[in-house]
């Protein structure tokens, strides 16, 4: 009887033990700066925004006890491979050299990279329109990457935020800057960005640029890589992701 009692308690305990891990929540980085239209604080201090909602959507789908974790942008990498988050979900391209330090999920947005300038000045997306401009771009990303590949004959000033690049775009202390197509759309339809306009987007280099935006996990973490594929599709399959983006975007972004 004894014994039958330890079996008995050994496997309650069991049980309690995977069911701890199955609930186990999942921290999601996303970049601490306000990114709008995809991450930023409201009035009372959540966080809202394009990203944020298909976060959530994805967790639900995939059935993951999810919490959304602000981290500097130039730190977020690290903080994943640290273990001080579980996934990266901050509009992160999947390219090439990030695949030699994480892995990622299936891509759940993607758009191109555009140059934005001054409505009276005349500048094309092209190294040759850009040479001898002050371009801004924004720090550890595929942007500054691409800048620093193709925009050799610029002058390149990096920020740690995009939004400093925009308020020095509009301040005229740059001629122009790098970045995501929806997050300038964004930018210039705003009051700050009225002086601003998309001059177009910049050639295409997937080996720079990336193959769009997905969830970045841990190396060897399957399990958390397949349950956010599977979240992601889900919401593609079923109209989610669709609704969402109809509330902050004219045309689809995937």
């Amino acid at each position: 009887m004894k014994l039958k009692a330890l079996l008995a308690a050994a496997t309650a305990a069991a049980a309690l033990t995977a069911g701890a891990a199955a609930a186990e929540q999942v921290k999601i980085g996303i970049a601490a700066e306000p990114y709008p239209p995809f991450a930023s604080l409201d009035s009372s201090g959540n966080w809202i925004g394009w990203e944020v909602e298909v976060i959530n959507a994805v967790c639900a789908a995939a059935e993951l006890d999810c919490a959304i974790t602000p981290v500097a942008w130039d730190g977020i990498i690290p903080s994943l491979t640290g273990q001080q988050i579980d996934a990266i979900m901050a509009s992160m391209s999947i390219t090439e050299e990030r695949l030699k330090t994480i892995d990622f999920s299936d891509p759940y947005y993607n758009t191109p990279a555009v140059i934005v300038a001054d409505k009276s000045m005349d500048i094309a997306p092209t190294p040759e329109s850009l040479a001898g401009k002050v371009v801004g771009i924004q720090a550890s990303t595929i942007h500054q990457a691409y800048a620093q590949e193709y925009f050799k004959d610029a002058e390149l000033k990096v920020y740690q935020t995009q939004d400093e690049a925009n308020q020095d775009l509009f301040a005229g202390r740059i001629d122009a800057t790098q970045a995501d197509s929806i997050a300038m759309a964004d930018f210039v339809n705003s009051d700050t960005g009225s002086c601003c306009e998309i001059k177009g987007a910049v050639a295409d280099d997937p080996a720079i640029l990336g193959r769009g935006v997905g969830a970045g996990v841990r190396k060897g973490d399957d399990d958390l890589r397949e349950a956010m594929n599977k979240g992601i599709a889900a919401i593609l399959a079923d109209g989610t992701h669709e609704k969402i983006t109809a509330k902050y975007f004219t045309t689809s972004i995937y």
